[in-house]
């Protein structure tokens, strides 16, 4: 692994299975993983992973090609949102839609200028470490370009407040 390799805990833990909310590590110990990226349907869900088999058995391709299912699922999801909400754009990855989002965002504003959260993470593109402190105020990174303006994360605030 490279040397910039970061984690998020002081003693290693070899995780080695998911299911559902829980995580396994290499010596059979069990950890509730709420931390993850997957915290919204857990690990190997069977039915998530049911519907990923069928549909590879069908058909696994990218948005390049128009199916049925797709335009069903956009007109799902679009009818759960406000109505201004009514185009969707489907992406690989998180690093993927961030990249889109800000593509959108210049293209709209004709603006360059970036404001994040102080210690956020967008993901591992070169504009996404470019305006992710968590990358570049980290350590090998070299600050923020001067088109990124980092906004404080305020700890007085507390949970029932912005809830």
């Amino acid at each position: 692994m490279g040397r910039n390799l970061s984690v998020a805990y002081r003693n290693p833990v070899k995780i080695v299975r998911g299911d559902m909310q829980y995580l396994y590590d290499d010596e059979g110990r069990r950890y509730l993983d709420a931390y993850n990226n997957v915290a919204h349907v857990g690990h190997c869900h069977p039915r998530v992973v049911a519907a990923g088999i069928e549909q590879m058995r069908l058909l696994n391709t990218n948005t390049r090609y128009l199916h049925d299912l797709i335009l069903r699922y956009a007109e799902c999801l679009t009818a759960t949102l406000p109505d201004p909400l009514s185009v969707c754009y489907f992406v690989n990855s998180g690093s993927e839609a961030n990249e889109l989002a800000l593509r959108l965002a210049r293209a709209h504003t004709n603006a360059r200028d970036m404001i994040v959260l102080e210690h956020a993470y967008h993901g591992n593109t070169t504009t996404l470490i470019d305006i992710s402190p968590y990358k570049h105020d980290g350590p090998g990174g070299s600050g923020p370009p001067e088109w990124v303006h980092k906004a404080k994360m305020d700890d007085a605030v507390s949970v029932a407040e912005v809830v």
